[in-house]
């Protein structure tokens, strides 16, 4: 039921979203967090192998299995703030991850906001009276086509628990992966001016560059490159393909009900103006016959 209700909303976005772009007549990307969503939670072959192929590159890890959750996570307290995840996913044997697609800074901490659903998505794991050592790995993901950490050109980030001189790992529970999407201008640059190879990208790297420059013309050439060689991002993109189509589709069809409206509106306003012109030449005809001295029979007859 969960994920029936979940794919209703996502179709109720999508066509928000075909209808919003049927007015501004923009292009639909990956970035948009309504199409990353469709591509990795639509309920198809596609879909869900592009997601396993995106989730493994992120965790470095094979990932077999994976299930998509309630996009909702459940406060610990009543008033509790209860922050919506774009895809949040099951996988393997109960590990957990969150996949983020994030435009720009906003006005909020970022970095908190990570943390905080961090802590979130291990918090829901164990039932009252569980022991700890059943926590499963989180993952907590964000792809972001702005830049968070300016300090460094390194992509990506990923942060642990970790001491603070020694640097050992507290634990392996926990995951924050930031993806700053436009640190890759230098490196497709170097693609375009055939300074490097395909073969030199890690797998998470080729997925950021087909994510950031799916719909920029000037990378055509890679991103064809990279769905033919990468089966996960080949998926996605018959996804992608997919998707738009029908989004197209949708916004031709608000395309055609709203010129239907305009001619009726402009149809409407063109018999009102003619009765209004019509009625003033009858009382322009009617003050000249008055002022030629006919009486009312006459003028009765004449009209």
């Amino acid at each position: 039921m969960k994920t029936l209700f979940y794919n209703f909303k996502l179709a109720r976005d999508l066509k928000r979203l075909a209808k919003e772009n049927a007015e501004l007549g923009e292009p639909l990307s990956v970035l948009n967090d309504t199409v990353f969503k469709a591509m990795l939670c639509s309920n198809s072959d596609d879909s869900h192998e592009a997601l396993r192929s995106l989730l493994s590159a992120c965790t470095r890890r094979e990932v077999s299995t994976v299930r998509i959750l309630n996009d909702d996570l459940v406060p610990a307290y009543l008033g509790g703030k209860a922050p919506r995840l774009d895809v949040h996913v099951t996988f393997n044997d109960g590990e957990v991850a969150d996949l983020e697609m994030q435009t720009s800074k906003s006005n909020d901490d970022l970095r908190k906001r990570a943390e905080y659903c961090t802590s979130m998505l291990v918090a829901s794991q164990l039932p009252k009276g569980e022991l700890y050592r059943g926590i499963k790995r989180v993952y907590q993901v964000f792809f972001m086509d702005c830049i968070l950490f300016p300090q460094s050109s390194k992509l990506p980030r990923r942060y642990h628990y970790r001491e603070e001189t020694e640097h050992d790992r507290l634990s392996e529970v926990t995951e924050i992966i930031f993806y700053e999407l436009p640190k890759l201008e230098r490196r497709i640059d170097e693609f375009l001016s055939g300074k490097a190879e395909l073969e030199t990208l890690t797998m998470e790297e080729k997925w950021c560059f087909y994510m950031r420059y799916r719909h920029e013309k000037r990378a055509g050439v890679l991103i064809e490159q990279l769905c033919r060689k990468e089966e996960g991002i080949m998926r996605a993109e018959q996804e992608v393909t997919k998707v738009i189509r029908d989004m197209e589709k949708y916004a031709r069809k608000i395309a055609r009900i709203k010129n239907r409206m305009d001619r009726a509106s402009d149809l409407d306003y063109a018999k009102r103006e003619g009765i209004q012109e019509g009625t003033e030449k009858e009382r322009q005809r009617l003050l000249e016959m008055l002022d030629q001295g006919l009486s009312v029979e006459e003028i009765k007859q004449r009209l």
